[in-house]
């Protein structure tokens, strides 16, 4: 019951099994440079097919026409494409449209947050700015941790004041370098939700009760009004961590409608050229040994599907954000690399 080494790791790379470099793709890479992995894994790969296939692309068009019904797909998926964005923008909006008394509602939750995190942090405002937001209340659990330790120290009960200082060690050590990340990180890019996922409060929650529970007569009123406190704090960190997750969903979502905007009008006007101008007959000859036809056509259908590329590195990191962080509070939905049973009883 003594041992807390079924905790997982403090950071969400290293709670995940996922490989490192299957994490940094859903998550941490830029999702410009995701779409432009993807674009070059589909350009070549069209490419490579093209030269195993035992028919040549020019023979076939001189049959069936496989380039003209491509693009004619294609167009038909880039305009419903630009319909999906407007879908999209109109479920961000249906957020933010509302009566007046649903606004009023809206403020006054925001505002009673922010005097709880300010009781908290004992400051009388807290901070405006997202991710200033987060630091104080991941500060304001450090210090309830240390007073929450120091409540503690004269214990008769050694196990309870050796568990106590461990998980404290583990939780100020561990704020120290979430406040590291969050210093200089802007709400809009995908730092500060990172640095906000890699604070695991649920499980910091988890092993509190747990001391609490196995060492209730070891309490004193002044242990227990520090552990309330800490608890706090954290429980508020964990509504913090959801409000900004769901704006930085919103965020995104409105970033990838205008992404989708700027790069279908493009793709959109070479689909439609390929329809309307593109004579096989009328291009000739090869490039580093492969037919002119075969590079024109795999390099403008690749351009066509780029929208498309572009939804799929977005809503690979927001799906694998929401599936990561679907429950609020002390739960495990999936498997970590904890690589033992979690001791509760």
């Amino acid at each position: 019951m003594s041992s807390d080494s079924s905790q997982p790791g403090d950071t969400m790379a290293e709670r995940s099994q996922d490989s490192a470099w299957k994490h940094w793709f859903l998550l941490n890479a830029n999702r410009w440079l995701v779409t432009a992995l993807l674009v070059a894994f589909v350009f070549v790969g069209l490419l490579i097919l093209s030269q195993v296939s035992p028919v040549s692309l020019r023979a076939l068009m001189g049959e069936k026409e496989p380039v003209h019904f491509l693009f004619q797909a294609l167009v038909t998926a880039l305009i419903t494409g630009v319909t999906l964005v407007l879908t999209i923008n109109q479920l961000v909006l249906s957020q933010e449209l509302g009566a007046v008394d649903d606004q009023r509602e809206r403020l006054e939750g925001s505002l009673e947050f922010h005097d709880d995190v300010e009781d908290v942090i004992d400051a009388p405002i807290s901070p405006p700015e997202p991710a200033a937001f987060v630091r104080a209340i991941i500060s304001a659990s450090q210090d309830r941790a240390d007073e929450f330790r120091d409540a503690v120290d004269d214990s008769r009960d050694e196990e309870f004041e050796e568990r106590v200082d461990d998980f404290v060690d583990n939780l100020t050590t561990h704020a120290d370098e979430i406040r590291d990340d969050l210093e200089d990180a802007q709400f809009g890019t995908y730092d500060v939700v990172k640095a906000a996922l890699d604070y695991n409060y649920s499980w910091k929650i988890f092993r509190a009760r747990r001391i609490r529970n196995a060492h209730a007569d070891s309490f004193t009123d002044e242990a227990k009004d520090a552990y309330d406190g800490l608890l706090e704090s954290l429980k508020l960190f964990g509504l913090a961590r959801e409000h900004f997750k769901t704006l930085y969903f919103q965020w995104e979502l409105i970033n990838l409608s205008r992404a989708m905007m700027y790069v279908s009008v493009p793709a959109l006007i070479v689909a439609i050229s390929m329809l309307l101008f593109f004579d096989a007959e009328a291009v000739t000859g090869t490039v580093l040994g492969v037919d002119t036809v075969v590079w024109v056509s795999v390099a403008t259908a690749t351009i066509a599907v780029i929208p498309f590329l572009l939804l799929i590195a977005f809503v690979l990191r927001i799906a694998t954000m929401a599936k990561r962080t679907l429950a609020i509070g002390p739960f495990i939905l999936r498997d970590s690399s904890r690589g033992e049973e979690i001791e509760w009883d």
